[in-house]
């Protein structure tokens, strides 16, 4: 076809982890943008508004950026608080994959929501220990430690009206339903800016074997949100609820207790338990919908549970705050200690009921599609997401706890108060023995690294054939080095593996201490001088220790939402829990997947129809998932004039591995039925990306790689100075990258050259350049080429 008849062909990048410029993807800093608005937007330079053919040296250019939905101002590193939710909402996705295993599948997914329901229950419990329990309980009931404290000064013990307990309770009670009320609105704000983009009417293709990313409803969860948040707002106001009614419990029934009260208390008890029953029922009988766009609205019973929820707080505030002159309070909450034994048990119980789950679901499984640890993948993730929340809520009330008695340790002789539940001082001395855990693994990575680099350092030099020049150690080795810590990636199972063993240990030995309603260093006092002082360390470090995670966690998140650098360090974990749908924790961070996903198939699918041209959709890291989840969504006749090209990608290495049911082997052989034109690039010494192993029906792979990094072993005429090693960036430096581009827009139109562009096909949208855009010079010319790829022997191995 000659380009005088080739139809309208455009590059359409997306950007991966860390995010990048408009310009800095396409390399012209005379950029204006198209279509989007500031979180997600579509530019094209300047120059190259207008729709034309295909061009190898300098084809037409469309960069999606969408950073703005991961990143933003400091104050968005307040969401790391939360990520526990974050965690446990990634076990939903985390099952084995298992045709025809419907019931299995189902008692999973129950599970997980349970496990998040108890996260939340923990969450509000862990606000009402802090604030009814440490500070209007113990403290402001203590003359010494509320004159310490003289803010307390107008609720602490005296003869004015807040000075009762009930009502100091109540009061100090406004707090977590503070924070129930902000997750609230925080999941109800983010549900509308990003879970309520609908995909474009497209013609259904029917399910396609293996490719569940690809069902209609499957970017749209609006109603499996909506169903969620009412549900756990209810149990978060249920839990608080619970709290004040506690508390006056024993003293109603006692012997200076009203029969009245009494009976108040048990009318406002049997509330709570319907309350509960009607959250487990929506949780039970409603998960998420997939084959069909969700667009039914939630039920009015749902939606007016919270209310109802909120209404029974209000009973219990009235109930508790009601004049009861001789009451005084001395000691612990008389829920304080029970309610988070009672938690921990009922997750152990839960993940372990996830992990049977999916060990059967891995057996039935075809071997490719079973998933890390031998698909219990899923259940640990879930045990560390309770273990992170435990930490987290351990952290602050140690921490709260310290700040309201200064002058001794909670629970120690000449203490003020008796401090946080029991449980809590366990968990926090069983924190060095973790990270020691910690440790030794990564003193073995260190050893493992030192190993396969210097194994591999002996034929780095082999590797570039053509370049003359003899092996320089020093140049091998930093190579080797890359390559061997790139390879660490594949170890990170094993790596869970120990660390969720050794806090499932840990946290039924905590259990079994709590129980003795002692702290670990007042057991141990008994004991030998020397198990006392190692015990007195570990529970006082453990609890220094969660105090600090709490303030790192939030210092890391506010970093890395402004630093490049450091967001481009713990951004591929982040990315990959927030690309996933709110299927079970309506208070994770929110998915921007169900953003960016329509964005880039509205793009494709409308500009195709508009100019009956061909795409290709370049992907980097994690735009590579979001390019292969849009071209998903396509219809057939679309799908046939797009070609899609990843790099750096995490499909299979990251994805397939801890997500089997969504991107294992026969969801990857699914999408490459789908799209015949792809390829992907990779190398050895990227730490995120490799290999997809996928090969089509002619036995050509889809895989080219590794590519060789560096480009160049040493210096050359053509290139004077030393090559960096690139790692998981600048995939576009590599000749390579030019050349399957060009490979694959000739075959879309070797293919389809038939496919003229519809009759009534306009020259596509009209883009007109916008006020303000910037002016620059021509983009550089590219480098002169280099080695194609690596050796062969290492890329079978890596493979």
């Amino acid at each position: 076809m000659t380009s005088e008849n080739a139809p309208p062909a455009m590059e359409l990048l997306v950007h991966g982890v860390g995010g990048a410029t408009p310009q800095e993807m396409l390399e012209d800093p005379r950029t204006t943008r198209i279509t989007g608005d500031t979180t997600a937007c579509i530019h094209r330079r300047t120059e190259d508004l207008d729709d034309r053919p295909w061009d190898e040296e300098a084809p037409c250019r469309e960069a999606y950026t969408w950073c703005g939905l991961t990143s933003g101002n400091g104050a968005r590193a307040l969401w790391l608080l939360l990520l526990p939710f974050m965690v446990v909402n990634l076990a939903h996705w985390m099952r084995p994959a298992c045709r025809g295993c419907h019931r299995t599948q189902h008692a999973y997914d129950v599970l997980v929501r349970l496990v998040a329901l108890s996260l939340t229950a923990l969450f509000a419990s862990g606000a009402c220990a802090v604030c009814v329990d440490l500070v209007a309980w113990q403290c402001a009931g203590s003359e010494t430690c509320a004159e310490n404290a003289s803010w307390l000064g107008p609720v602490a013990t005296g003869e004015g009206w807040w000075n009762q307990p009930g009502r100091r309770l109540v009061l100090a009670a406004v707090l977590p339903l503070g924070l129930v009320g902000l997750l609230w609105w925080l999941s109800h704000r983010t549900w509308s800016a990003y879970e309520s983009a609908s995909p474009p009417p497209r013609p259904r293709d029917g399910r396609r074997d293996g490719a569940l990313l690809g069902l209609p409803g499957f970017w749209y969860g609006q109603g499996i949100v909506s169903r969620l948040r009412a549900a756990h707002t209810t149990a978060a106001l249920l839990t608080v609820s619970a709290s004040l009614l506690t508390s006056t419990g024993p003293y109603d029934r006692g012997p200076r207790g009203t029969e009245g009260l009494a009976a108040t208390g048990w009318l406002l008890t049997g509330l709570l338990l319907c309350g509960w029953l009607a959250v487990a029922g929506q949780l039970l009988g409603h998960g998420r919908t997939e084959e069909e766009i969700d667009e039914q609205p939630v039920p009015r019973l749902v939606a007016r549970m919270p209310w109802a929820a909120l209404g029974v707080v209000l009973l219990a505030a009235v109930h508790t705050a009601w004049s009861r002159p001789d009451w005084q309070t001395a000691g612990r909450h008389p829920a304080g200690g029970g309610v988070f034994v009672v938690l921990t048990v009922a997750q152990g119980v839960l993940v372990v009921g996830m992990a049977l789950a999916a060990y059967r679901l891995h057996r039935n499984a075809r071997d490719g599609d079973r998933g890390a640890l031998a698909g219990l993948g899923g259940a640990a993730v879930a045990l560390l997401a309770c273990a992170t929340a435990g930490v987290l809520t351990g952290g602050v009330a140690q921490r709260v706890a310290d700040w309201l008695d200064p002058t001794a340790a909670p629970g120690e002789p000449g203490a003020t108060i008796v401090g946080p539940p029991v449980l809590l001082s366990w968990q926090a001395a069983s924190i060095p023995i973790l990270l020691a855990v910690v440790l030794v693994l990564a003193l073995v990575a260190v050893r493992s690294v030192r190993r396969r680099r210097n194994e591999l350092s002996p034929g780095v030099r082999a590797w570039y054939p053509d370049e003359p020049g003899e092996p320089l150690e020093e140049r091998s080795d930093a190579i080797a080095a890359a390559v061997a810590r790139a390879q660490l990636t594949d170890s990170a199972p094993l790596a869970v593996g120990w660390i969720t063993g050794a806090s499932l240990l840990l946290g039924v030995a905590a259990v079994a201490g709590a129980l003795t309603g002692e702290s670990p260093s007042a057991l141990a006092a008994d004991v030998s001088d020397g198990v006392s002082v190692i015990t007195d360390l570990a529970q006082q470090l453990g609890s220094w220790l969660m105090g600090v995670g709490v303030v790192l966690l939030l210092t890391m998140g506010r970093r890395a939402y402004r630093d490049p650098g450091a967001r481009r360090t713990v951004g591929i974990l982040w990315d990959v829990g927030t690309f996933w749908p709110r299927a079970a924790h309506p208070f994770a961070p929110p998915c921007y997947a169900e953003r960016a996903v329509p964005d880039l198939t509205w793009r494709m699918a409308t500009w195709v129809d508009a100019t009956g041209g061909r795409v290709v959709i370049s992907g980097h890291s994690q735009g590579s998932v979001l390019a292969a989840a849009a071209v998903w969504q396509l219809d057939a006749a679309t799908r046939a004039r797009i070609a899609l090209l990843t790099h750096g990608s995490p499909l299979e290495r990251l994805y397939g591995r801890w997500f089997p049911a969504y991107f294992g082997p026969a969801a990857l052989r699914a999408l490459h039925r789908d799209m015949v034109c792809w390829r992907n690039l990779w190398r050895a010494t990227d730490p995120i990306g490799g290999p997809v192993g996928v090969t089509g029906v002619d036995g050509a792979p889809v895989d080219e790689g590794p590519l060789a990094d560096p480009m160049h072993y040493g210096r050359t005429s053509s290139w004077p100075l030393p090559e960096p090693v690139l790692g998981h960036g600048e995939y576009a430096a590599d000749p390579a990258f030019a050349e399957e581009r060009a490979a694959l827009y000739r075959r879309l139109l070797d293919d389809h050259h038939e496919v003229a562009a519809p009759p009534d096909a306009v020259p596509g949208p009209a883009l007109e350049a916008r006020p303000g855009a910037g002016t620059g010079q021509p983009p550089p010319v590219s480098p002169p080429p280099g080695p194609r790829s690596g050796p062969p022997a290492e890329r079978e191995e890596l493979r």
